[in-house]
């Protein structure tokens, strides 16, 4: 006899409770069975989790703020403000080195310099800070501290710039910053500053009365021969000893023309100094920076080379400058001597900088080498005669002049 399959269970009397809950799971799934195995302790254990969820979110959110997943639901729904979703913004990532110091030296540039450091700031968005203090290089030890301390409370990454003798940070157990700076030719740098203090630049005609208010008129239009030759304080040394003491540092030596300033001056270059460039291939020492500090200096080739930049940096020219005798050059020459050697160091490294990182240098060799300053310093130079063409001798001096 065959079994009849279709006949419906429902109507079985064999049927027990179990074998119906069952054949309903099969056939529903198993959230059909899910509210039948539900009992009174299980209902009483997830409710008290529940609980426990939102007395501990409340406890979160009065001790640190909502939780992620709140955060992430009202972003994404984005009803709220950026604060509300985030909280505090992250730290910001700062570049290395975030500590730049420019100890900028007097008449090398260093005002057009600052003019491009402004418009950098602004583009790259770090901190700027150059002081108006131009008289005072040389501190106490007090002062320094004092300095480098405010120095060191500048938001990061900044970039700080003075005239001053360099500060080492690490002699007081602070964090030293990166050096950088400009040097140039020492007779053209003295030149510059001779001019400079009694006629000013193109900025304004009355600028030098406002920075030497105190020169008599005998003094402002003094003859640069007579100043050089007859050993006017102004002209000779250890007031002409200028470019050394920045580097060297803030020790009294430091002010003294000699070995010991000099040595040490190299030393603080090499283990301080991420680069000194020289002013007469400055926009070689842009690329460089533009490698060195790209979160500085990139883009500063272009904005130097721009019309609008160009204009302003010719404002910083100083007027009414010329040459001295060829005379006065070589004893002028003579009484620079470790300037020249602390240059011409400088000059190396710079060169030698360049080579390493692969520059090609777009910048034009110098006009006339000073190696004639050194033979003439080894004699003592006789009068010329009434009828010699001084012609030459002029225009071999003009040579001297850069007009960055």
């Amino acid at each position: 006899m065959m079994k009849n399959f279709s006949s419906n269970p429902l109507h079985s009397n064999n049927q027990t409770p179990n074998h119906i809950r069952e054949r309903n799971i099969r056939k529903y799934g198993l959230l059909s069975a899910i509210p039948l195995r539900l009992s009174l302790r299980g209902y009483g254990f997830c409710m008290a989790t529940l609980f426990l969820f939102c007395f501990g979110s409340v406890f979160y959110q009065l001790n640190g703020g909502p939780p992620k997943i709140l955060l992430d639901i009202r972003q994404y729904l984005g009803e709220s403000t950026y604060m509300d979703d985030h909280g505090p913004p992250a730290p910001r990532v700062l570049p290395f080195p975030s500590q730049v110091v420019y100890n900028r030296v007097g008449k090398c540039g260093s005002r057009t310099v600052v003019i491009l450091l402004k418009l950098l700031a602004e583009k790259h968005q770090f901190n700027l800070v150059s002081s108006d203090i131009h008289n005072k290089t040389r501190l106490t030890k007090h002062e320094q501290v004092d300095v480098m301390k405010n120095i060191s409370n500048i938001p990061q990454p900044f970039l700080y710039t003075r005239h001053v003798h360099f500060l080492n940070f690490t002699r007081f157990r602070m964090e030293q910053p990166v050096y950088i700076n400009i040097i140039r030719d020492p007779i053209n740098r003295f030149l510059s500053n001779y001019f400079f203090r009694r006629f000013g630049d193109w900025r304004g005609e009355q600028s030098h009365l406002i920075r030497t208010p105190g020169m008599k008129d005998d003094e402002r239009y003094l003859d640069i021969n007579v100043c050089i030759l007859e050993n006017y304080p102004e002209c000779s040394n250890p007031k002409i000893f200028y470019v050394i003491p920045y580097f060297c540092g803030q020790h009294p030596q430091c002010r003294e023309p000699g070995v010991w300033a000099l040595e040490r001056a190299k030393q603080n270059v090499l283990e301080n100094y991420l680069l000194v460039g020289i002013l007469e291939e400055l926009e070689d020492v842009f690329l460089l920076l533009e490698r060195l500090l790209p979160h500085y200096f990139t883009g500063a080739l272009n904005i130097y080379n721009s019309p609008d930049y160009r204009k302003m940096g010719n404002m910083t020219s100083t007027v009414r400058k010329h040459t001295p005798t060829l005379e006065a050059l070589q004893v002028l020459y003579h009484r620079l001597r470790y300037e020249y050697e602390f240059y011409n160091f400088i000059r190396d490294q710079f060169h030698l900088m360049k080579k390493k990182i692969g520059l090609k240098s777009i910048s034009k060799p110098s006009a006339y080498s000073p190696a004639f300053l050194r033979e003439l310093a080894l004699r003592t130079p006789e009068p010329p005669d009434e009828d010699e063409d001084l012609d030459t001798d002029l225009e071999d001096a003009n040579s001297w002049l850069v007009h960055p």
